[in-house]
This record gives C-alpha cells, structure tokens and sequence, in this order.
C-alpha cells in the first residue's frame, strides 16, 4: 500500500480542511513541534482504512475522531496497491443526543490514470469510479482484499505508531507467521490443497459414475454380437419369402375383387329394377288438373258480373249531384234559424241596456250636483272657522296646547290646558267644518261609485251593438247564399238518395272483392295440380333416367299413369333375365376368395416361423423386422463403443484420483509452508541482523530459535539475550532492523496485493546517540534511493529531518493543525 493523498477536516486537531499530498515524495518526513499533530496524520491513514487508530484502543474510542466543539469529521486517502489506484473515505458524525458515530465509509476503483488534482474541484462521489465498498459493514473485507493487511499486520508492517513499533519484535511465533503468510501469499497452498482434495473428489465420484454405467453395459460380449448378426440375416430371408410371395397374394386377391366386383354390379342391377314402381295416386293427378281448371273459369265469369253491377251504381251516385253542396246548403238552412233566434233575444237586451244606460247618466248627474253642495257647504264652515278665530284667538291657540309640552307663545310649561268654555265659536265652527268635511267625502264617492257604472254600462252596451251587428251581417250572408235554393225538405230526400246509392256501391265492390279472391284461389289450386302433374312427371323421368344403362321404352307424355304402367312392366323383365346369371358369378367369387386364402396362409406361416404374427400388411412386418433386427445391432455395437470409452475414462479418473489424493496428502502436513515460513524467516533475520550489526557499531546480531527472537553480544563474548532484556535504545535498534528488513527483504518476495510499498516509522529517533543517529539516516536513505517504496519517518530531531529531501512541516495554532510541503 503506498498513499498518494490525504484529506482531513474536523479530525482530531485538523479542524479545518487540509490536504496531504504525498504525490513523488519517496522519501519524507512528518516534522513540528510535539503535540502539534505529526502522528495525526499516520492515525487519518489508519483511520480512512480501518476505523480506528492504534492509540484510540479500539473502535470505541471513535468520539476521538472529532475535533473539539465540531459535529463532523471527513478523512479520504487516495492509494496504490498491487498496481492499482483506490479511494477510502469516511464520515463521522455526533447526533443530537451526544453519540458519535460512522455516518458514511467506502471504497472505490479509480479509474485508470486519474486525476487526483480534480478532488480539488468539487466532485460528486460517483465520479470517483467503481465502488467496492459503500458501507462500514463492507470496508473491512473490501479493504483487506485492496491491502492484503489486516488491521494488526498493518500496523506491524507498513504504519509503525507510536507505543508499537516493537510489535513484530515482541509478537508471538504464531502471530509472527501468520503475517508472513500473508505478507507472502502462502495460503494459496491451503488453497491448492482444498482444491486437490475436491478434484480427488470430483474424480472418485465420477469413477463411480463410470462404474456404475459399465454394470448397466451387460451382454456386450462377442457371441451377443454373433447371435444379433445372425437374427439380422434370419430377418432378411424372411423379408425376402415374404416378398416373393406376396405378389401371387395380390393376384389372387384382384381376381376376388373383379369377381365380387360383377357380383356386386348384377345385385346392384337388380336392386334397381326391382324398385320401379308407380308412385300412389298417379291416376287421379290428370283428373284433379281438369277439374280445377272448370273452377277457375266460373270465379272468373263471377268475378265479370259483379263489376258490371259496381260499375252501373257509379254511374248512378254521379248522376245524383255533389252531396257535399247538398249538405253544405242544408247546414245553411240550419245556422239561419239558430241565428234569427239569437238575433232576436239581442235587440230585446240591447233596448233593457239602453234605457238602463239613462238612467245611470241621470243618478251621475244628480250625484255630480250633491257633491258641488257638499263643496260649497265646505267652504263655507271653513270661512266661519276663520272668522271664529279672529274672533276669540285665546280659544284659537288653546286647542293646539298640551298638558307638559312647553307653550308656543311663552314656552312656559302647560300644566293643564284649561277647558273650552261652552257655547265657544270656535268650537262650534270646528264641529260645523268636520260635518261638511264628512258630507263632501261621501258625495264624491257616490260620484265616483256611479260613474264607475255609468262607464261599465257603456262597454256593456258598446258590446251589444257589436254582437247585433255580426249577426245581422251573417244572417244577410245567409240570405243571399239560399236564394233560389230548393227547401230543407227537398235536401234532405236528396241526401237520403245518396246514402242509398253509396250502400249499394260498398255491397257491389265488396262481391267483386270476393269474387276475385275466389278466382285466385280457383288458379293457386289450377297451379297447385299442375305441379303435382309435372312433379309426378319428373319423378318418371327420374326413374327413367336411373335405368338409362338398360335401354327402357319411350313413354306416352300425354298419359303418366300409362307411362308409369308401361315402364313398370319392362323393368319386371329385365329384372328376371339378369336373375337367371347370378348364380354363376357367385361361384366365381367363392372360387376366387380360396385361392387368396390358401396364399394368405402360406405367407402367415413363414411370418410365424419368424416369430412375427400375422398382419395385413406382411411385406412391412417383415421390414420392420428386419429394422429392429439391424437396430438391435447397430445398438450392441454402440454400446461395446462405449463400454470401451467408459473403461478408458475409468482410467483417467483413477489417475486423476490417485494424483490428486497424493498431492493433498503432501500440502495437508504443511511440510511445504513451514519450509517456505522458515525460508523467509531465516532472510528477514539475516537482514535485520546486518542492519542490526549497523545500526549497533558491529555490537549486536538478530537470530531467531524455533520461532523466537534473540541477540547476540559480541562485546560481551557473544551472550545470546532474549529480546524482551533489551533497554528501550536496544529495542528501538532492534525493532527499525526488523522493520527495515520486512520492507526490505519480504517486499521483493511477495506477489500479491500485501506487498509492502511502503514503511512509515513513527519511534523514539530522539533516542539516538549521534553516531547511532547517522547510521539510521544513512540506512533510511539507502532503503529509499532503490526506488520500489515509499520511506517516511515522523520526527522532531532536526539532524535527522534536515537530510531528508522531502519534508511536511506540521504546525498548530489555537485553532486549528496545519500541514505545508517543503523541501524538494
């Protein structure tokens, strides 16, 4: 794994957005100030991998994972491995009630030659590329299969924290071989032992699939073949007799046919003739057409005397004059003395009218006159009133006074109005001018009231007038329009005249009516036995027709019931002639019917010498034998073909089964592993120790004694020590050999995704003496200067920081930790 970029916002003292670009920086180091977020920034590495961080102590300590007072922390890293780009990225948040947890994590396949200076612009997530992971659940495995590393080995291997850089110095022999299997893949040889053992399975299972097909294989031996090879030959003797034979069959058999064939034609002959008989009734078909044709002369001459009557009472009903204007003049005659009579009773009414019309002009008159008197005596109360009040205005001004009210003249309260005097002229006058008042109203409504009836009489009788007027206009029309005209009496004996005549006419058209009902019936019944005539003729002819083939007589087409006589009597004789021949043919079709017989059974006999039954068709029998006999051959040889196979694919799986069980056999007792383990045990302790031997000026050497670790002293005459007796300068050595060498020596062993491309240390370098300090830089530089991964150390010492080309500079502030790229 070797990283190419990281970014952090609100991760631990990273509270605002920085950016780590670890693009061609092969060899750098992580310097500032202690506590100012070095480490940090090998935590976010972990972090975006695995969730965690090695001093948090586990995931629970994830709280640890925001900045103080933030709510959200984002780290992504960009990264290589096995060749290939990726990014992780995870999201951590707080929620409302204080809990901190991963809110988002995953992991994508970038692209090919992508970018990483487009994060910078702001790209949506799944522009990133193919997505591996998309939740925490899923990171773990996707991340140990891009890595190759899980979390412990990686923090062993690759990022080497602070507190654990001895870890692979100290760990077990079992942990310690486990990382190296999986740093150099040697699991694929458990891999490739599960897989022998399930092919050797695979082959045993169809080695016994093989077997059991070769018990199903049986009588496929050389004398089944020589016993189906003769049936073969049996069978086509057969097909050929039977082939041989059958033609005689077919002659014999088309002699049976032509002689039942003319037996059959002579019955049929005969059939035919026996049934020429002459239909029942035939003879009164004729005289049933003669008498319907009489029928339909008389309706007809019925039918002729009928509308000679019709037509003479026509003739007579036109003569008698229009009967419309007889009825239009006798209906005049009748209006006229209705309307006289109403004439009458109006000129009565219109005299009542008149004279009650003058007498309520006179009544109007004499109201109109009482009503001016009624006025004058108004007038002249209403003068003396006046002149009352002139003459006594303290009465005057006394009645417009009331008890409470304040008064008009002195608008002084009034407590009580004093009473008018008796005999006062005032009051007399009002008292005078109320009864003229009353006598003036009621004379005008009597003015009003007949006048009213003065007018209604006048439109009652304008009325009158009018309705005299019509009807002396229409009784003058009347008039004129009966001058001249015969009387009421005469008109109605002339309507009589008509009504009788027009009976006359409905009697006279209703009997031609039926008469030419009676004629068509007397013709659908002349039809009726014509057509029984012609059928009894067609049903002649028919049967005539049908005996065509025997010559019969002509037929007299003038009499069918003689036709029919004749020709029943010809086909009697004819019949009995041909009788006289049947005889002979029926002995032709017995004779015939043997000789098919006798060869029938032949040909059964040689089919049941085949064991074949015996069939209609013996020439197809026989060839499906013969099919059946070559199939059965043709099978035994097929499977003798595949028995064959079958024992060679026996053959191989056996081989494939004994190979298989083998090599599993050898990888299942590990022998191979563990040399493999051994092997690369023994070069990473031989690297470690020259690295040692430098790093120690030549004191201490790394060996290792079934799977533990020691050092040996030469300055004190070689002491084997073991490496937990070592001080803290001794362990720190030890460990950077063994770290060194791991990148170093198991790196170009690898092939897989675990490859260790990279190695950052993060370890007590302010330990060092000087010169100790100048072989570990010198070591560092080497290690870096072969080009294959990447070297980083994090660091406070400046004589150490100073010879490394590239450095990240790592300040804090109140605020926030900043991190700024110096150097080449």
């Amino acid at each position: 794994m070797r990283p190419i970029r990281l970014d952090m916002a609100g991760f631990t003292v990273f509270r605002d957005e920085t950016t780590v670009d670890f693009t061609d920086a092969d060899f750098f180091a992580l310097v500032g100030p202690t506590g100012s977020g070095k480490s940090t920034v090998l935590d976010a590495i972990c972090f975006a991998l695995y969730g965690t961080v090695p001093r948090w102590g586990g995931t629970r300590g994830l709280a640890n994972a925001l900045a103080p007072s933030t709510t959200e922390a984002r780290v992504r890293l960009v990264f290589e491995s096995a060749g290939a780009r990726y990014v992780a990225t995870r999201v951590v948040r707080r929620d409302s009630r204080g809990n901190v947890k991963t809110a988002n994590a995953g992991l994508q396949l970038m692209p090919p030659g992508f970018d990483v200076t487009k994060l910078d612009t702001g790209l949506a997530p799944e522009d990133l590329g193919e997505v591996v992971a998309g939740t925490p659940a899923e990171m773990d495995e996707a991340v140990l299969e891009a890595v190759g590393l899980p979390y412990e080995q990686f923090t062993s291997c690759v990022v080497l924290p602070q507190g654990q850089f001895a870890d692979f110095l100290h760990a077990r022999p079992a942990t310690r071989q486990q990382i190296l299997v999986n740093l150099l893949d040697l699991g694929v040889y458990e891999a490739v032992q599960k897989r022998a053992t399930g092919r050797a399975a695979q082959a045993e299972a169809k080695l016994e699939a093989v077997d059991q097909l070769l018990a199903g294989l049986t009588d496929v031996d050389d004398d089944t073949l020589d016993r189906a090879t003769a049936q073969v030959d049996r069978m086509r003797e057969l097909a050929a007799a039977v082939a041989a034979a059958v033609p005689e069959l077919e002659a014999a058999r088309a002699s049976a046919r032509e002689a039942t064939a003319a037996l059959d034609a002579l019955d049929g002959e005969l059939s035919v003739l026996g049934a020429v008989r002459a239909p029942d009734g035939v003879a009164e078909v004729a005289r049933a057409v003669t008498a319907a044709r009489a029928d339909a002369e008389a309706a007809v001459d019925a039918v002729s005397l009928a509308e000679e009557r019709e037509e003479k009472l026509r003739g007579e009903l036109a003569a008698a004059g229009d009967e419309s204007a007889l009825r239009v003049r006798l209906t005049a005659y009748a209006e006229r003395e209705k309307l006289t009579g109403q004439a009458e009773t109006v000129r009565a009414a219109l005299a009542a009218a008149d004279a009650e019309h003058d007498a309520a002009v006179r009544a109007l008159a004499e109201a109109r006159a009482a009503a001016e008197r009624a006025e004058q005596e108004l007038a002249a109360a209403f003068l003396a009133h006046e002149e009352a009040k002139a003459t006594d205005q303290a009465m005057a001004l006394r009645a417009h006074l009331v008890d409470g009210e304040p008064c008009p003249v002195c608008e002084q309260v009034v407590a009580g109005v004093p009473a008018v005097p008796a005999g006062s002229a005032v009051a007399r006058a009002v008292e005078a001018g109320k009864a003229a008042r009353a006598a003036s109203d009621a004379a005008k409504r009597v003015v009003q009231e007949r006048d009213a009836a003065a007018r209604e009489l006048d439109r009652v009788l304008v009325q009158a007038r009018a309705g005299q007027e019509h009807l002396d206009a229409r009784l003058a029309e009347l008039d004129g329009q009966l001058a001249g005209a015969a009387g009421a009496e005469a008109l109605r004996e002339q309507l009589a005249e008509h009504a009788r005549l027009r009976r006359a006419l409905d009697e006279a058209g209703a009997a031609v009516r039926a008469g030419r009902e009676a004629a068509r019936r007397a013709r659908g019944a002349v039809d009726s036995a014509e057509e029984r005539l012609r059928a009894a003729w067609r049903g002649f002819d028919g049967t005539r027709d049908g005996l065509a083939r025997f010559g019969p007589p002509a037929a007299d087409r003038d009499d069918v019931a003689g036709a029919w006589a004749a020709l029943t009597e010809w086909a009697g004789a004819e019949a009995r002639r041909r009788a006289a021949e049947r005889e002979g043919l029926a002995a032709a079709v017995a004779e015939a019917e043997a000789a098919a017989t006798a060869v029938t059974e032949r040909i059964a006999a040689v089919l049941a010498g085949g064991g074949l039954p015996a069939a209609d068709d013996p020439v197809r029998v026989a060839a499906v034998a013969v099919e059946r006999a070559e199939a059965d051959r043709r099978r035994l040889l097929e499977r003798r073909e595949q028995a064959a196979e079958l024992r060679e694919q026996r053959a191989g799986h056996e081989r494939q089964a004994q190979v298989a069980r083998a090599l599993a056999g050898h990888l299942r007792a590990n022998n191979f592993e563990r040399w493999l383990l051994a092997e690369a045990l023994d070069l990473l302790v031989d690297g470690a120790s020259r690295i040692l031997r430098e790093l120690s000026g030549g004191q201490y050497d790394l060996v290792h004694d079934k799977g533990e670790f020691f050092v040996v002293d030469h300055y004190d005459a070689g002491l084997r020590r073991g490496v937990r007796t070592l001080s803290g300068g001794e362990t720190f050595q030890a460990s950077l050999a063994l770290a060194l060498a791991l990148s170093e020596q198991l790196a170009g062993l690898s092939t897989t995704a675990a490859s260790l491309e990279s190695i950052v240390l993060d370890e007590g370098f302010g330990t060092l003496d000087a010169a100790t300090l100048d072989t570990v830089a010198a070591t560092l530089e080497n290690l870096a200067a072969k080009g294959d991964r990447m070297v980083g150390v994090v660091t406070h010492v400046p004589a150490l920081a100073e010879r490394i080309p590239v450095r990240f500079e790592v300040r804090k502030d109140a605020r926030s930790a900043r991190v700024e790229r110096t150097g080449r």
